[in-house]
This record gives C-alpha cells, structure tokens and sequence, in this order.
C-alpha cells in the first residue's frame, strides 16, 4: 500500500509542472478542490505554487449530494462549481486554476465561462502522487501531440478497425478537436496532467458502427482489464445493442440500463493515447482508491472510445465510459495515424 502524504520529491515535481504553465512569482492562482479531494494532491499544489511565490488561494466546495442512481467515477464532468457565480467569478478572474476536483471540469458546464476571460487551467487527475511524478509532462511530447490535433482539425472522417472485430466510422463535420500534453500556457486553455491525448469530440449523429473490446482492454469507469469480449452497436452516436455472454458485457449492460438516461449511452469523445510514458499495464499496481485512470487515457496507441457527456452535441450526462482499446488502427482521410496500436510518422 502506498501512502499519501508529503514529500519533498513530490513538491518538486508539481512545481515543474506548473511553471511549465508558465506559473510565476506574483501570478493569481486559485486551487480549486472539494471535501472529497485527494487531500495530498491538494496539498502538494498549495506548498509547490509558495515555493514559485505565487499569489494563491484555495476554494474548497462540499462535494454535491449523490443525485444519481450508480456510482459516479472519472466522468471529467464535475458538478462540485454548483454553477455558483462567485466561483465562476473567482476562477475566471486567475491567472492559473488548478483543478483538484475528483471528477475534473474537463466537461463541466461553467468550464466555457472560467476560460472566457482568460483564465487557463490545468486538471491534476485524482492521483496517487507517486504515478503524477512518473508521469510529470515531458516537452517532447507537445509538438507530437500538437500534429495529432492538427491532423484531426484538417480530416473529415475518421475509421477505426481491428483484428477484433471494431469498425467504426465517424464524419468530423464540425467536431471539436483537441488534446493535452500535460501542461499549458496559453489564456483560455485547460490541459490535465497526465497528458498525451488526442481527441475529438463529435457533432451529434456523426458515429456508426461496431466497437469490439477484446479481453485486456479497458473498462476505466469499473478500473478493469476484460476478460471476455464485449461488442458495441453504434447507431447515430447511441450504443444500441451490447453484446457478450460474459460477465464484463453483463456488467455494462446493467450499469448503463440503471442510469435511465438515453444520453449516457451516447459518444463522448474519442481519439487516441499518445504518451509513450504511460503503461497499460499500470493499473495492476494501484488499489482502485489511488487511481483514476488517466495513464490508461494515454498509454501510446491506444484508441479511445468514451460515451457520456460531450458539450459539442449538448450532452452532459453524468454517466460516463472510457474504454481505452490495444491493437486498433486509426485512420484520417485514409491515412492510419495508429496502425495496430502503433504511434505512426511524426507521431511517432
């Protein structure tokens, strides 16, 4: 069992990160958590932004009443903000806020209101500090990440296949692209750390086809490796058949059937892992408290398939699945980006 507390190694590595965020001497930087934060990770950033000298402080919300009828894990739609002016006013008036909510804002729906007046910020995943300091950003990773966006901003259609059985087919029309390689300095922006994603996040009734996860593929929300099959029919964005006779299909069939709301069945987002730091097989050393799953976002190759809240569609459904898939190739206009789970060209 790793322990959560303080170390100096560990002040030290977020202060790295955030003055790659161009954090200085002076600057104004909310660090915005909840009661249900991982205290340690809270902690470390407010030590490490005294260290830079910055000028900071903390906004703690309580952690909302549970208004759903499962679970709720690593959504990146956090509701803790309750869409309370003063915080969005508070957050939006910093130079820097960092994002130490247990689900993130990534899709919350006051991000676009903080980030319109130029505050930028960075998510630090729900961590165990130790896998934050082997993952901390690596600036090769930036201009890799920066192609992979491009390469998505510039296609029209993306197709997914795999020895499985995935054949997926998806028209970018007036899809939102983006990414992170761990850190950012421009207004306006957020990034999360771990980084090393590129992603689209697609206009409604954009995705059709079939999703095969094999056994060893993912199941972020449950933090699970598969051991049996699971295929997904996708119809106009929605999942509308989830087929398998084992347990892992029965698992997500009961999860999305209990959340009663069409939209969870619905993409989120999709793209792939660019950083070639994170290992698919890290989530075995970690108890389930002590991670979130990023790493397994953003392990090299991989293809990510999620459902749930997508802003571009003007979806924001709590439940939410990140699939994170091995072996897949992802093509561009025809050009595979990820040929069977390999990084190509200059992403590389």
């Amino acid at each position: 069992m790793l322990r959560e507390q303080i170390e100096a190694k560990w002040i030290d590595t977020f202060v790295e990160v955030f003055e790659r965020c161009g954090t200085t001497a002076g600057d104004v930087v909310a660090v915005l958590c909840e009661s249900q934060s991982r205290a340690v990770n809270v902690e470390l950033a407010q030590l490490a932004l005294q260290r830079i000298g910055a000028r900071i402080f903390t906004l703690t919300m309580p952690t909302p009443r549970q208004s759903a009828p499962v679970p709720i894990r690593s959504t990146g739609a956090s509701d803790a903000i309750q869409n309370l002016a003063p915080v969005i006013e508070a957050l939006s008036q910093s130079t820097l806020v960092v994002d130490c909510t247990v689900e993130g804002l990534l899709h919350a729906r006051e991000l676009p209101a903080i980030l319109s007046a130029g505050a930028r910020i960075i998510m630090v995943s729900n961590e165990h500090p130790e896998m934050l300091e082997r993952l901390r950003p690596d600036p090769a990773l930036e201009p890799k990440v920066k192609a992979g966006i491009r390469a998505l901003r510039e296609a029209k259609t993306m197709r997914v296949h795999s020895p499985a059985g995935t054949d997926l087919s998806v028209d970018l029309t007036g899809a939102r692209a983006g990414g992170g390689w761990g850190y950012t300095t421009r207004p306006g922006t957020m990034t999360h750390w771990p980084g090393g994603l590129c992603l689209a996040l697609p206009a409604a009734g954009t995705v059709n086809g079939t999703v095969v996860m094999a056994p060893g593929d993912i199941n972020l929300t449950f933090k699970r490796y598969l051991e049996s099959p699971i295929t997904l029919t996708i119809e106009n964005d929605y999942v509308t058949a989830i087929g398998g006779d084992g347990f892992d299909a029965a698992l997500m069939r009961e999860h999305y059937a209990a959340w009663r709301d069409a939209d969870t069945y619905a993409v989120s987002h999709l793209g792939w892992g660019m950083n070639p730091a994170a290992r698919w097989d890290a989530l075995t050393f970690y108890d389930r408290t002590q991670t979130n799953g990023t790493e397994q976002r953003a392990f090299a190759g991989n293809f990510l398939y999620s459902t749930g809240a997508n802003e571009v569609a003007n979806r924001y459904a709590l439940g939410h699945f990140d699939l994170p898939m091995r072996g897949c190739t992802v093509e561009l206009d025809g050009v595979a980006l990820v040929r069977e789970g390999v990084l190509q060209g200059d992403l590389a």
